[in-house]
């Protein structure tokens, strides 16, 4: 690949990638099919991170394998998505009584009567409310930060590790949101767009994929944002706790992006085990970690 294709796709892949997801999205729903569109679309755009990693890294040393791949997979099916699946879609399989009837029309004050996309735009920044105290207090309140730590335990960036999160952590984080959405009486459309969205991203924003952003770093997560949130360096790393928009990062002070390149070595100073069930357990047989990214805990 030649220094001028890998410049324009640099500043190309994100929004496009992105973009091209969301219209998937939107012609799945069209034709009736928004879950088997969701699921092809999302793999699909995995297997295009993964080849873009290998094309084009951000970090050609996060090529080499870190042994966590059978640990990262276990956490995406068996935590996070598990919590997911009975949280985001509860309503729909009827595992919660008590949340469909505010999902129905004429409950709360959500505006049914707009256009679907700013219903999902208004989705998108209320529940990133939620969404960004939960990660913040993960980092500041020690207790939390020991389930948080399993995430950030990694060494690089990549696709694969996008859900590597441990089931307490992916609880803290999906329930926040979406109690201020439903007893506004969001429908459950908006509710699984806002999950898409989310998913979507998610993988993008932990690729090890070089890529530049510019004034989109105003709006969105993007990588170049949450690389900085995994450093070491807790000045740096206590930074950029949104999900999927920057707002309230930029309102409450946490948005952070120097004009310099991130670190490569990323992680936690306190040691991981390498198995998929004994980091499950870490949480609950270690009183603290070492070092926590609570600002009290690194005096």
């Amino acid at each position: 690949m030649s220094d001028r294709v890998r410049l324009i796709v640099s500043w190309l892949a994100w929004p496009v990638l992105l973009g091209g997801c969301l219209a998937a999205t939107a012609w799945g729903y069209s034709i009736g099919k928004p879950v088997l569109t969701f699921n092809l679309t999302y793999f699909s755009l995995a297997g295009v991170l993964l080849l873009l990693e290998y094309l084009m890294p951000h970090e050609r040393s996060w090529l080499a394998s870190d042994g966590q791949t059978p640990a990262n997979i276990a956490h995406t099916l068996l935590s996070k998505g598990t919590v997911q699946t009975l949280i985001v879609f509860s309503s729909v399989i009827g595992l919660a009584a008590y949340v469909t009837p505010m999902a129905e029309p004429g409950h709360g004050f959500w505006p049914r009567d707009w256009p679907l996309w700013a219903q999902v735009v208004i989705a998108v920044y209320l529940s990133e409310f939620g969404l960004y105290w939960a990660h913040r207090l993960a980092h500041e309140w020690p207790p939390l930060w020991r389930f948080h730590a399993i995430h950030h335990s990694v060494t690089k960036l990549w696709v694969v590790n996008t859900g590597r999160f441990h089931f307490v952590d992916s609880l803290k984080s999906i329930v926040p949101g979406m109690m201020i959405l439903i007893p506004l009486g969001a429908p459950m459309e908006v509710i699984t767009w806002l999950s898409a969205i989310t998913a979507y991203i998610g993988i993008l924003t932990h690729c090890n994929v070089e890529m530049r952003f510019g004034p989109l770093s105003w709006i969105f997560n993007t990588p170049g944002l949450h690389r900085w949130h995994h450093s070491r360096d807790l000045r740096e790393g206590n930074k950029n706790y949104g999900e999927n928009v920057v707002l309230w990062d930029i309102l409450f002070g946490t948005w952070f992006n120097e004009n310099r390149r991130p670190p490569a070595d990323i992680g936690i100073s306190e040691a991981m085990p390498p198995r998929f069930i004994d980091q499950v357990l870490w949480p609950f047989r270690r009183p603290q970690p070492a070092q926590s990214h609570a600002p009290e805990a690194a005096e």
